[in-house]
């Protein structure tokens, strides 16, 4: 990891899930065991990955869904905020979850069927999708279904975008940003898929909204170009700094990620791995950071610590490396002994 300072200012047949196999028992427990709470509001959903063949393979999948499990997979114990189909798919979603160590108590079912998305890969592996939204099971969930399904006094809180693309769920996660305790870290990763996005009027504000109540926010690039388009990533990522997030953390694919603060900044190298596919890299990035501020017994408060910030961010991209090692959305088992992260 290389970084510098460059700012001094102030589904009825069953459906294979690719590494979802039980947390072995010396893993299990290790962090979660006293950890404070975290929660996770948004969507799971099904990408259906088309194969160069022309068939398709169904992976679970979706950002919210995606960071859960990697947090899980951190034994830490996440509890999932939304809505699930009864439907297989939407079982193969909680199974998903469930062998990954999320707790499933924010779960809220409905007879929906569960959203999807189309995904193309091109010849690097970086994915492309096209989600279909409307009268399926993401968009349903109520305020008053989230507010009872956020844990008291939640150590942090980490919200997709995309979870904000539909109603009445937009207006759910937006009151659990709002009501957030003072010692609730919130991390906002916008997630915006443009085929999912674009013609949805009022998401970009919804989104902008949520991101000034956010402490920290996980960006690609791409989300930024689609936030303000006739501005390059950088510029949007220190504006949104003005905006009240007191981190940014920049995404870049196979060049790292920089670490953006008010009065720093820094790149964190992406680790040399090979590349299967990207999907669920970013999700698992930000996610990895998140659990790793926990982890690490870090608060809301601690975030001026930009070395801490840093630290953690270098931890969050071999997460993200590692997924990217593995088809589909499939984060990493670790789990933190002493002062180590050890995986499995």
């Amino acid at each position: 990891m290389r970084y510098w300072n460059r700012f001094q200012r102030g589904e009825e047949k069953s459906i294979n899930v690719p590494g979802a196999a039980a947390l072995p028992r010396s893993f299990a427990g290790v962090v979660s065991q006293g950890a404070r709470a975290i929660a996770v509001a948004g969507e799971a959903i099904v990408d259906f990955v088309l194969e160069p063949g022309g068939g398709t393979t169904p992976r679970l999948g979706g950002g919210s869904f995606n960071a859960a499990r990697t947090l899980g997979r951190l034994g830490l114990a996440p509890s999932f905020i939304g809505r699930l189909s009864t439907d297989r798919y939407g079982r193969a979603l909680r199974r998903g979850l469930e062998e990954s160590g999320v707790n499933l108590d924010g779960i809220v079912t409905t007879d929906d069927p569960t959203t999807f998305a189309q995904v193309e890969l091109d010849g690097y592996g970086a994915a492309s999708y096209r989600f279909y939204i409307d009268g399926t099971s993401m968009a349903g969930l109520r305020p008053e279904e989230a507010r009872a399904a956020m844990p008291a006094r939640a150590a942090a809180l980490h919200i997709g975008g995309l979870g904000v693309a539909a109603q009445p769920q937009a207006t759910a996660i937006s009151a659990l940003v709002r009501e957030a305790g003072s010692e609730t870290l919130v991390l906002v990763d916008p997630n915006c898929h443009t085929h999912a996005t674009r013609a949805r009027p009022g998401f970009r504000e919804r989104l902008c909204d949520l991101i000034r109540f956010a402490d920290v926010v996980k960006a690609s690039e791409a989300d930024l170009a689609y936030l303000e388009p006739d501005q390059p990533p950088h510029h949007t990522a220190r504006g949104l700094l003005e905006r009240g997030p007191a981190v940014v953390l920049l995404t870049n694919g196979r060049r790292g990620a920089t670490v953006l603060t008010a009065r720093d900044e820094a790149l964190v190298e992406a680790p040399r791995v090979e590349v299967i596919d990207t999907i669920g890299a970013g999700d698992a990035f930000g996610a990895a950071w998140l659990g790793g501020w926990v982890a690490d017994g870090l608060r809301r408060g601690d975030l001026g610590d930009f070395n801490a910030v840093l630290r953690v961010a270098g931890f969050a991209a071999l997460v993200a490396a590692r997924t990217c090692e593995r088809a589909g959305a499939e984060p990493p088992r670790a789990a933190k002994v002493d002062a180590e992260w050890c995986f499995a």
